[in-house]
This record gives C-alpha cells, sequence and structure tokens, in this order.
C-alpha cells in the first residue's frame, strides 16, 4: 500500500473529528449544526476511523440509531473499497 494511503486516511479522521466536535459545540449552544450527511460523507472519505474516536469521546451521535446504522454501513463500504482496491495491485 503506498504510503499516501495512510496519510489521506490520518488528514481525513482529523477533519472528521474536527466536524464532530464543532458539530457537539453548536449542539451545547443550540447554534446552527452541522447537516448528519457532511458527517457520514466525511467517514466514507476515509475519515471513519476519527469519526469514530470523536464519536466515543465526545459522546456525540451515539445515540442515533439511524445514525449510527448509516455511520458503519460506510465503514464498510469505505473498507471494502480499500480492500478491492489494494487488492487490485
Amino acid at each position: 500500500m503506498p504510503w499516501l494511503v495512510p496519510a489521506i486516511y490520518a488528514a481525513a479522521s482529523l477533519v472528521a473529528f474536527g466536524a464532530y466536535a464543532l458539530d457537539k459545540s453548536a449542539a451545547r449552544r443550540a447554534a446552527r449544526r452541522t447537516p448528519e450527511s457532511v458527517l457520514l460523507l466525511l467517514g466514507l472519505a476515509g475519515g471513519w476511523p476519527g469519526a469514530l474516536v470523536a464519536q466515543r469521546l465526545l459522546h456525540h451521535k451515539t445515540r442515533k440509531t439511524r445514525f449510527q446504522v448509516v455511520f458503519w454501513s460506510t465503514v464498510v463500504l469505505n473498507c471494502g473499497a480499500l480492500w478491492w482496491w489494494t487488492s487490485r495491485r
């Protein structure tokens, strides 16, 4: 696997963690929130490890069953795509 792949996952994870943190902060202040679709897309784009850490550390989006089902579906899709891409090489 090229070194760029883990670097992309790390960068996407930092962005996803930041987005979850901003959304949690906005929720506490009753301010404008980050759409769930954006949070899910960040995870799908490789930021799911950071999103998962944010969910656990910030206790954010952990009780919304529908969100969790879609989130874990994006994790499976992302991992499947990564496996497919690396297995072709």
